[in-house]
């Protein structure tokens, strides 16, 4: 039980009691002098006696551990909150923990782990998830101290304090298992990088946020993709790439969505919420968008004030809405279930802006017919919106009259104030409007988000904004999360007569595939009958139709056919090897170097696209190098749009070598192209000249195993993967990866001719 904090603090007793309390504690730190009677007072009304008195004894030993004043005065003033959450029988394990960390080179943390012990024990108030907590930090103190590299010098973690400062945002979003992971994962990638390790368990680094976001509850966007991907183009037409920001997991400021010219932005993440599952606030908020994409209109933005822009994306968002709902009223249960009901008159004009207030209210209204509002303006708005909108579509420009009309309807003095009301007026599921907006002029305050900006001499080409891909660690047997970045672009043009000549090098070799490629291309055609317009008139229609008009019935006017080829449904990408080492030239006898390994590629290439375009089969080339994980380049030599001609055979022509080898990657994003084709087979033909690798992965053998993880997804996928390889060693490796659906070419020089052959073989 409590000591009784009333008889303790009676006059006649109260002094002599304090006097030997400060006794026990035999602190001589000033400031502990200062603080220690109100401590004491607080640590009476939650500790038995026997409690208060350990209190005081573990102080004291703190005070004497030689680390300065600040973890006595902060376990004095947060120990009693701490014990009103876990009981005073948690502090023998606490205090264990604390000369643990003394006794070691992580004194330093003993302040940021008392300093955040209490917000910690509120998120795990029992005992046995505290124990655990307590033994992950000793483990990872444990584990991420001593000597690195060899070289004997014992040394304090550089992660322990890192960790204590995080904890209770950490457990804020994760389970004592999920973070148990958490800390794993750095541990186990990070034990030999101090600064790595700074930065992980400090959440600042990006693979860090992400196994947090991993580890969390609720919808992954990652997992969901393909889902809501077709989700989009099946409901909507909409083809944009959806592309995920990392949730903000502070309490302020929220990230929006949005969209513009490189995708759609989405959060990682969606939880649960109000009744509706995270999958379901997904499609809510992709209906939305893809309904402003198809619907909405840029307005001129220069001649509105900041509060008619408001009023104006509020209109518009209901119109957009409303249009939604003719099309799908199944959504309408969502939409009512995530906007919020802001209550009639809970905004005091008197002391905070109530706009938003106001238009959250009239937004509501115009969704939900049984809003219950009586405000006189808001009613005869709802009824003027129903109107415009029953004559058709309308338009964002007549939202944007309508806005105005508003405003000046209900325009009050405190909506100028820096006071405002944001209680129920958040709707997450909406957008932030940023593409509603055109400005004629440039300004500091005005983003121009789609502008179109000329690159200056010597700079790269403009790149897509990056796609993160997971890779595998065979060791864990576990994805490292948004671990690469890979960046597409459009490969530079070269000489297109260069490939034009190297095609008249192997006129002979053309010849002969040509041969093959006859037997090989379709013949077989298919009549086509009924068909209105046709290449040929249909006689037996034909006749038909003309004794019915002589006869006096309805002619059949579809009296013409037409014809197509029964032929391959066969889509193929061709994925080259751009790292550094085709550089290389081959021997072509007693050490004389001959061509280039990449212009014998080329070659090679060339005489494989003309193939391929004589078959008809719709096929697209990219490239790929990369220089470590945060810059994987992917190179477009060839679209499926695109034909065979000039402007592709100018980028072939000016490939050039460079950096490494980050397999895995390359062909992940290779199959989100070769996914979305319709077609019964699909093909991705691999040409590298050697073994993934790069620079920042020292173990030779993850890269060979996350390829080989690589090529299982795209299975799954129904992506059939082939890899030929100019490597003499490739049989160490390849078969790893690609199974028996390898081929291994020695003689380098035979490349142009082995490859379409190859292709041809495969695909007969």
């Amino acid at each position: 039980m409590p000591a009784n904090i009333t008889e303790s603090r009676d006059p006649a007793t109260w002094g002599e009691r304090l006097q030997g309390y400060r006794a026990q504690l035999d602190c001589r730190f000033p400031q502990v002098a200062e603080v220690f009677e109100r401590c004491l007072i607080d640590a009476l009304a939650v500790l038995s006696t026997e409690g208060v008195n350990a209190y005081i004894d573990h102080a004291r030993v703190l005070s004497r551990m030689g680390r300065g004043v600040e973890p006595v005065l902060v376990f004095l003033e947060e120990w009693p909150s701490i014990a009103a959450i876990l009981g005073e029988q948690a502090l023998p394990s606490i205090a264990r923990t604390i000369y643990r960390l003394g006794k070691s080179p992580n004194a330093k943390a003993i302040f940021p782990f008392l300093q955040t012990l209490a917000a910690v024990a509120r998120r795990l108030p029992a005992a046995a998830q505290m124990q655990h907590y307590l033994d992950l930090a000793l483990d990872l103190m444990q584990r991420t101290s001593g000597s690195i590299h060899g070289i004997h010098q014992t040394f304090a973690s550089p992660a322990l304090p890192e960790f204590f400062g995080q904890a209770p945002r950490l457990l804020h979003a994760l389970s004592i298992a999920g973070l148990s992971k958490w800390v794993e994962y750095g541990i186990r990638n990070y034990h030999n990088h101090p600064e790595r390790q700074r930065a992980y368990f400090s959440l600042q680094s990006p693979d860090s946020r992400a196994v947090l976001q991993r580890e969390r509850h609720g919808t992954l966007l990652v997992d969901h993709e393909r889902q809501l991907d077709l989700y989009l183009r099946g409901l909507w037409g909409d083809s944009a790439l959806l592309v995920p920001y990392a949730t903000n997991l502070e309490q302020s400021p929220q990230s929006v969505p949005y969209y513009d010219a490189s995708g759609i932005r989405l959060p990682d993440v969606f939880d649960d919420a109000h009744g509706v599952s995270g999958i379901d606030r997904y499609r809510a908020l992709l209906a939305h968008i893809a309904g402003h994409r198809r619907w909405s209109r840029p307005i001129f933005a220069d001649n509105f004030s900041p509060m008619q822009r408001l009023a104006i994306e509020v209109f518009e968002d209901s119109r957009i809405e409303a249009l939604i709902l003719r099309a799908y009223p199944g959504l309408r249960r969502i939409l009512l279930a995530l906007h919020p009901k802001p209550l009639e008159g809970a905004c005091d004009p008197e002391t905070s802006s109530c706009l938003r207030h106001r238009l959250t209210m009239l937004s509501r209204a115009l969704l939900d017919a049984e809003h219950g509002y009586q405000d006189v303006p808001l009613l005869e708005f709802v009824g003027r919106f129903r109107e415009t909108m029953s004559r058709g579509e309308s338009g964002s420009e007549e939202m944007a009259a309508l806005a105005l009309a508003y405003v000046a309807r209900t325009r009050r003095q405190s909506d100028q104030l820096a006071s405002v009301y944001f209680a129920d007026t958040e709707l997450a599921y909406r957008d932030d409007n940023r593409h509603l907006w055109r400005f004629h002029e440039l300004s500091d305050d005005e983003e121009m988000f789609d502008q179109v900006r000329p690159a200056s001499a010597g700079t790269e080409l403009d790149r897509l904004p990056p796609r993160h891909y997971p890779e595998w660690d065979y060791q864990t047997q576990s994805y490292r999360p948004d671990w690469v970045s890979l960046y597409e672009s459009l490969h530079p043009s070269g000489d297109a007569g260069h490939i034009d000549r190297l095609l008249e090098k192997h006129a002979p070799l053309a010849r002969r595939l040509k041969r093959l490629l006859d037997l090989l291309r379709p013949q077989e055609r298919t009549r086509i009958r009924y068909q209105e317009d046709g290449s040929e008139l249909d006689l037996d229609i034909a006749i038909r139709s003309l004794i019915d008009f002589k006869s006096g019935a309805n002619p059949e006017p579809r009296i013409n056919m037409s014809h197509r080829t029964n032929g391959r449904n066969l889509a193929v990408l061709l994925l080259l090897d751009l790292s550094k080492s085709l550089a290389e030239r081959v021997e072509v006898g007693n050490g004389v170097p001959g061509q280039s390994i990449l212009e014998l590629s080329q070659e090679a290439v060339s005489l494989l696209a003309w193939s391929i375009e004589q078959l008809g089969d719709p096929f697209a080339i990219a490239g790929f190098h990369s220089d470590t994980r945060h810059d994987v380049r992917y190179l477009h030599l060839k679209g499926y749009s695109e034909s065979w001609g000039d402007l592709v055979k100018a980028r072939l022509a000016a490939m050039q070598a460079g950096y490494s080898t980050r397999m895995g990657a390359a062909m992940r994003h290779a199959a989100h192209y070769l996914a979305a084709r319709k077609a019964e087979k699909k093909l991705l033909l691999v040409l590298t000249d050697g073994q993934p690798a790069d620079v920042d992965v020292p173990d030779e053998r993850l890269l060979i195993e996350d390829a080989r993880q690589a090529v299982g997804e795209l299975d799954q996928k129904g992506i059939f993967t082939y890899c030929i390889s100019l490597d003499r060693k490739a049989d160490v490796y390849v078969g790893d990866i690609f199974g028996r659906r390898y081929a291994v070419i020695d003689n380098v020089e035979r490349l142009p001719e082995r490859l379409p052959e190859l292709f041809l073989a495969l695909t007969r």
